[in-house]
């Protein structure tokens, strides 16, 4: 079977991500770069049952082989075709990442970790429905020069270089959330100056701060 390494990875990522309590079920949804185009997760088929045999192998131009694809291919298609940058997209439905899209809140500056995303801030999508090309172009707003964001009264997407990254990433978003839920109960709280955040990533980008060895 072709891509079988990068087939076995992406459920593995599946499943942590499961494991780990930043999403339940069937929702969300994983890609991974392989070749020419992307392998994605099948359409509502749990985790803990999926074989390699199950991923589906897209094209850009939206044609596939395999089970039908994740509803959300358009924004994992649009991401990888844009972000020559990323080869890895994971999507999930994390409790507090989501409670702050149900709000339609971005993640300021209130912590130095906002900037694992790659600026002064996550970004929250603007709502659209689930599966459809204008949610996909929301997407790429809110991901310009960033690598995760929120999506409006949906979830979280988060990007990067490999699928461990990406999971790493989409767990550190949840984790800033709660924090900032927690912040927001004392009152908004201080944001960090753009000119302190800019010292923040030169220094995370010096030391590759929280990038995969892969």
């Amino acid at each position: 079977m072709e891509n079988l390494e990068l087939r076995t990875a992406l459920i593995a990522t599946c499943r942590a991500m499961n494991a780990s309590g930043i999403n339940q079920g069937t929702s969300g949804n994983v890609s991974v770069r392989a070749g020419d185009g992307f392998l994605i997760t099948p359409s509502g088929m749990p985790y803990d049952t999926m074989t390699p045999e199950d991923i589906v192998d897209m094209a850009f131009d939206g044609s596939y082989q395999g089970p039908r694809p994740s509803s959300e291919w358009r924004f994992h298609r649009d991401i990888l075709e844009a972000r020559t940058d990323a080869n890895a997209v994971v999507h999930c439905h994390s409790v507090h990442a989501t409670a702050l899209a149900c709000h339609h809140r971005s993640i300021p500056s209130f912590h130095y970790m906002t900037a694992v995303a790659g600026g002064t801030d996550i970004k929250c999508a603007g709502y659209a429905t689930f599966g459809t090309q204008e949610l996909s172009d929301k997407v790429l707003t809110a991901l310009e020069g960033r690598r995760a964001c929120l999506l409006g009264q949906h979830g979280q997407i988060a990007i990067d270089k490999s699928l461990s990254a990406a999971l790493w990433l989409a767990t550190e978003v949840e984790t800033l959330s709660q924090i900032y839920i927690n912040a927001l109960a004392l009152g908004e709280p201080p944001v960090l100056s753009d000119k302190e955040m800019a010292a923040v990533i030169e220094k995370m980008n010096s030391q590759s701060y929280g990038q995969s060895s892969d």
